[in-house]
């Protein structure tokens, strides 16, 4: 499901009401968790963490005017989606994530190459997605995007 919203308040306003505590929670999770030099917006109609511009001028490959993304997360019709960049790029970050989430919900988990898909809102590992919020410094994300997914 896409939303038009042009903040992430108007966002997580515009889903349905039964969504609305677990995306609040989720983003505020993620925001005391952001290492420094990511920021918070709207990218590709979703509730977006990226590199600026004023740190990366290069910006996303696919699209320069695009601030260099990283993570980000949606309220999907049957699933709230959390969508990292990492997990995809770095394989030992994936192996870690899979490892740990048995240790934070009892079930199965749906991934995909970057996309976390959660079923059930009311069993969201918040601690996990902190520990994985805090993974990579925004330098490293830098490096690891120019060294792995810019060629």
């Amino acid at each position: 499901m896409q939303y038009n919203a042009n903040t992430p308040e108007d966002y997580i306003n515009q889903v349905p009401k039964e969504r609305q505590a677990a995306l609040k929670k989720l983003r505020q999770v993620i925001n005391d968790n952001l290492p420094e030099g990511f920021k918070e917006g709207m990218q590709y109609k979703m509730i977006g963490y990226f590199v600026p511009h004023t740190i990366y001028p290069n910006g996303y490959h696919c699209n320069p005017k695009e601030p260099l993304p990283f993570m980000s997360f949606a309220s999907q019709k049957h699933t709230i989606n959390l969508y990292h960049s990492g997990i995809y790029a770095k394989k030992e970050l994936y192996n870690w994530f899979v490892a740990e989430y048995a240790k934070h919900s009892k079930h199965k988990l749906d991934i995909g190459k970057s996309c976390i898909r959660f079923k059930y809102i009311d069993d969201i590992p918040f601690e996990l997605i902190a520990a994985l919020t805090k993974k990579i410094t925004c330098k490293e994300w830098i490096e690891i995007y120019e060294s792995a997914i810019k060629k």
